[in-house]
């Protein structure tokens, strides 16, 4: 059986991400301070970029204060999930697809 989650590259729905959040570059979460620096990688994660506020201090990544933040799934399968619900499939349509439980899909 094909696996469609396997067909999505981790780093392009960081870079998704990225673009969406920050079109003008990269900004803290916190004081909205445009004077960050890189602070490497995610462990587990290894394209979800890791940064530090010069202003505040705070450290911060890819997906901090997000919908995203916080969830077991990989930022893959989100975006696939987004993707099938633009098509309209219903959730138990979702949950047949890519293999999540219900209560994750609602």
């Amino acid at each position: 059986m094909l696996q469609l989650d396997n067909l999505i590259d981790d780093a392009k729905c960081f870079e998704a991400v990225r673009q969406l959040r920050w079109p003008a570059g990269v900004k803290c979460v916190w004081c909205h301070s445009s004077k960050i620096k890189k602070r490497g990688h995610d462990e587990r994660q290894h394209a979800r970029q890791r940064y530090q506020c010069k202003a505040c201090q705070r450290d911060f990544d890819d997906l901090t204060d997000s919908i995203f933040a916080q969830h077991h799934q990989p930022l893959r399968i989100w975006i696939l999930c987004l993707y099938l619900m633009g098509l309209n499939l219903s959730n138990e349509q979702i949950v047949q697809e890519i293999g999540l439980y219900k209560d994750d899909v609602q």
